[in-house]
């Protein structure tokens, strides 16, 4: 049935608008911008907030003898309405100076300077004098949390951030409290943010339209850092970044290499990417996806499905305040940032011979919950953070003006490797589902040995609320759920908690379109194409990679020896009396971390290599983080996390032996059998090592394969006696 239109003119402009159009979304229709503070209409989300308060949207309506409010004002037909008369416009400017009355002078100093809709709604409206002086001011004190600073004195009581707390997220902490001139908006009880179960979701922070909500800045602390030469200040910036960094200059589309020139430019020492971490997680995150599935066909009552993506540091808090019998369900996985700040501190820092103390690892992320995730206990060693602070795609944009960085004429450059790769899969991380089909991309292609036959799962993308997929992956019905905001993620709790949810994998976003949508972004101003560019280009980037599944990212590889993910679904487990021996080594040197290399080199010895199982059973007996332990064992040539083959080969690359051309017979044997030393093929028959000497240099250059030695060896011979090996 065709829906009936209704004629209605605005400021002598015809308009056709479907019956329930509001006057002010049928001014917009037309191209005029009535302003109003406290209305907000995130199209596309959930984000809404229509009070009718500040009454700075009156028009007026031929017939009627009162201004009406056009945010809550029906379209009505033939209706005639002007937004701008002289009444109008004398109306609205006394509603704004009322606002300013109990409003503080500040601007100048002001974090939301430029930003604030109240500075420009004042000059729009060219409030030269303030004829309302020493109204009522707030008596709330600021409020400095790790990630949001509350200043009550700014406050305009537009109640958005009270509507984003309680309905788009259902975290119920905002609220107004007292009446008259004492009305203010309040966390929970009139406590500070600190004492209630604030998520640091940051929404708030998003929506509000002064400076009573802002972000808590850390970039005096960054550039004191940047400045100390005892110091080795590291940048990992989030998918998200990339494009909306370009809304703050005027710069459109991915500015990727313009964003690694300037974080040079402002002096980090080093700039990677948390593309690649967020590569890291899907490897993580698929592993455990893949395990608790085998065991689920496997018919294990015990296993906790759905399992849930743990990537988004506002969802933790969330299921951890109001759900914390369901703890087992959440991947454990960690964030991609703290992943890349676990490793830039061991497996790096190690590598690179810098002390953790003196690493400074900062994440430049789109979310204010990453700055509260940072001083989480179970990411620090011995009280040393591994991503020691995270600042906003915002203060990074303040960063770049304060260096005089002509941004939009700065050269491309990339990421420093090796910490620098990545995949398509991850620059899809910042939008809702993008964690999801990054994640489709690898279990589908690990779980039945073949590759996709197309590579994008649009079942997964949208900006529905709750969106459901079935993936047919070998047969098995793979039923997935994609969810963004807290209100949506609490009916799936709900479900989950009551017995009703028959989900295998969900995937939860706190914000609203996801990590594009965070509160640590550039201000959308209620303006949901803004929300919707920025998801376009994410999945734009992803088209153009020329890998876009996490598992093929060369540097994950490097990496994982063998693939972490591949080991977990192959269902690597060790014998109840591996795991005796190992936990007596441990006992033996007296669960001492300093004893790790012995306790490393002893169950090696034992067991022939270090896989992840072992290597986690000493981390729990040391009572140090298993990223600890993996990082020794990566940087050590001698330990080894690949089992021997079935004929072990040995090059010697001794004296005698190398200047007879053993290295050439390593190239040669590497071609043939498309291994690295250290690794083993992948049908588990040939390994390969190098060694110094094994005391025969008369017979240089020799080769020994399992208790075979081989003797004056060329190139040539390799083939045929791999052959006669292996038969």
């Amino acid at each position: 049935m065709e829906e009936k239109l209704i004629k209605l003119t605005i400021d002598n402009h015809v308009v056709e608008v479907p019956k329930g159009t509001t006057l002010l979304e049928a001014g917009k229709l037309v191209g005029i911008d009535i302003p109003t503070l406290c209305h907000i209409d995130l199209k596309g989300t959930c984000v809404k907030n229509k009070p009718a308060s500040c009454r700075l949207c009156v028009v007026e309506v031929e017939g009627r003898r009162n201004l009406a409010p056009a945010c809550a004002t029906a379209c009505m037909p033939d209706m005639v309405v002007h937004t701008n008369s002289g009444r109008v416009i004398r109306a609205r400017k006394t509603i704004a100076e009322l606002i300013l009355s109990d409003h503080p002078n500040d601007c100048l100093t002001c974090p939301k300077c430029s930003n604030c809709e109240l500075q420009r709604l004042v000059m729009r409206l060219n409030i030269r004098e303030m004829p309302y002086n020493d109204g009522e001011k707030s008596q709330r004190k600021n409020e400095v949390t790790p990630a949001i600073t509350r200043n009550m004195e700014k406050c305009i009581y537009c109640r958005r951030c009270e509507s984003v707390c309680n309905e788009v997220q259902s975290v119920g902490v905002l609220g107004a409290i007292r009446r008259g001139f004492d009305t203010t908006i309040a966390p929970t009880f009139d406590r500070m943010f600190v004492d209630t179960d604030c998520t640091y979701c940051g929404q708030c922070v998003a929506v509000c339209p002064v400076g009573a909500l802002t972000e808590r800045d850390y970039t005096d602390q960054l550039m004191a850092d940047i400045t100390d030469p005892d110091k080795v200040v590291v940048a990992q910036p989030a998918p998200a970044v990339r494009f909306a960094l370009g809304e703050e200059f005027g710069v459109p589309g991915i500015v990727t290499g313009k964003l690694a020139t300037a974080l040079r430019d402002l002096g980090f020492d080093y700039v990677f990417d948390t593309d690649f971490a967020a590569d890291l997680t899907i490897m993580e995150e698929g592993a455990e996806i893949l395990d608790r599935l085998k065991k689920y066909l496997a018919g294990d009552k015990s296993v906790k499905l759905p399992i849930m993506t743990s990537c988004c540091p506002a969802w933790v808090n969330f299921f951890e305040h109001n759900y914390p019998d369901l703890l087992d369900y959440p991947s454990s996985a960690k964030s991609p940032a703290q992943m890349f700040g676990a490793v830039a501190k061991t497996y790096w820092a190690e590598k690179m011979g810098i002390p953790r103390e003196k690493l400074v690892v900062v994440s430049i992320m789109p979310c204010l919950a990453k700055k509260y995730e940072c001083g989480r206990d179970e990411f620090k060693v011995n009280g040393n953070p591994d991503v020691d602070y995270s600042i906003s795609t915002r203060e990074l944009a303040r960063l770049i003006k304060r260096a005089n960085i002509n941004f939009a004429q700065l050269p491309e450059s990339d990421f420093d490797s090796p910490l620098g790769e990545s995949t398509g899969a991850a620059a899809i991380f910042g939008v809702t589902g993008g964690v999801m089909e990054a994640a489709l991309r690898t279990v589908y292609e690990v779980y039945t040995g073949k590759t996709l036959p197309r590579i994008n799962f649009d079942q997964v993308r949208g900006f529905d609320g709750i969106r459901e997929a079935t993936i047919d992956i070998n047969g098995f019905d793979l039923k997935v759920c994609v969810t963004h905001t807290l209100s949506n993620a609490r009916i799936i709790m709900d479900k989950l908690r009551a017995g009703e949810l028959d989900y295998h994998v969900v995937e939860v976003m706190a914000c609203p379109g996801g990590c594009i949508g965070g509160a640590g972004q550039p201000y959308h101003h209620g303006d949901f194409s803004v929300i919707q560019q920025r998801c376009d280009a994410l999945y734009a980037e992803d088209d153009g990679k020329p890998l876009r599944k996490s598992h093929e990212n060369p540097d994950i590889q490097k990496l994982y020896k063998p693939l972490y993910i591949m080991a977990k679904a192959k269902e690597m487990k060790l014998a109840c009396n591996v795991i005796e021996q190992v936990e007596a080594i441990c006992d033996k040197h007296g669960n001492k971390p300093g004893e790790l290399i012995n306790i490393l080199h002893e169950a090696q010895s034992m067991h022939g290599y270090l896989p992840e199982e072992m290597q986690r059973i000493i981390a729990r007996k040391l009572n140090i983080p298993a990223s600890k332990v993996y990082g020794v064992v990566t940087f050590y040539s001698f330990f080894t996390m690949t089992p021997k083959g079935k004929h072990p080969i040995s090059v010697c690359l001794g004296t005698a032996c190398y200047v007879r051309g053993s290295e050439k017979l390593l190239e040669e044997i590497k071609r043939v059998l498309n291994i690295e030393v250290g690794e083993t093929t992948p049908d588990g028959k040939f390994s390969l090592d190098c060694l110094r000497c094994v005391g025969a240099c008369g017979l240089a250059p020799v080769v020994t394969i399992g208790e075979k030695v081989y003797g004056r060896l060329q190139p040539k011979d390799v083939q045929k006696i791999l052959e006669e090996v292996d038969n």
